[in-house]
């Protein structure tokens, strides 16, 4: 189902993730991709460095998107992600109007995993990123990279 092209963005989540990690942030990481198939940016959370919640790479992704491409780049363009937008990154996904959204693992699958560990539920909603932006085509999970994803979640919260 996922083209070569699209694993290495994917993997290069996933790797942006473990850098989240490594920092002391949580473990997500996303990559900006043009309609060309170009790298246009990427990001890791910052939130715990950065004291400040909204540090999302989503979000970071879609502010740097309204700044520097046009309404048709960012229309053609897909975020890559290692973890499902939240309910803010998918609001800002869709307010900007970015192409679709590509993640390794789900909100409902981070929700199982940190549940597994006894943590207490997210302040805010686990919604499908899909149900926050309407006109945005969201895929996932992607099936090879999810335990990846599932072992940083259990090495940042174990």
């Amino acid at each position: 189902m996922w083209d070569e092209a699209e694993l290495k963005h994917l993997r290069r989540c996933v790797a942006l993730a473990a850098e989240a990690l490594e920092a002391g942030d949580e473990p997500f990481g996303s990559v900006l991709v043009g309609g060309d198939g170009t790298v246009l940016a990427e990001d890791r959370n910052r939130e715990t460095t950065g004291a400040d919640q909204t540090l999302h790479p989503e979000f970071a992704l879609a502010r740097w998107a309204a700044t520097h491409l046009t309404r048709e780049e960012r229309a053609a363009a897909t975020v890559y992600t290692s973890g499902e937008h939240c309910p803010m990154c998918a609001a800002a996904h869709g307010w900007v109007g970015l192409g679709r959204i590509v993640y390794v693992a789900s909100s409902t699958q981070l929700v199982e995993w940190l549940t597994a560990l006894g943590l207490p539920p997210s302040p805010v909603a686990a919604i499908p990123a899909g149900r926050i932006a309407l006109r945005v085509k969201v895929e996932g999970p992607v099936d090879d990279l999810t335990e990846d994803i599932r072992a940083l979640h259990v090495r940042y919260h174990g």
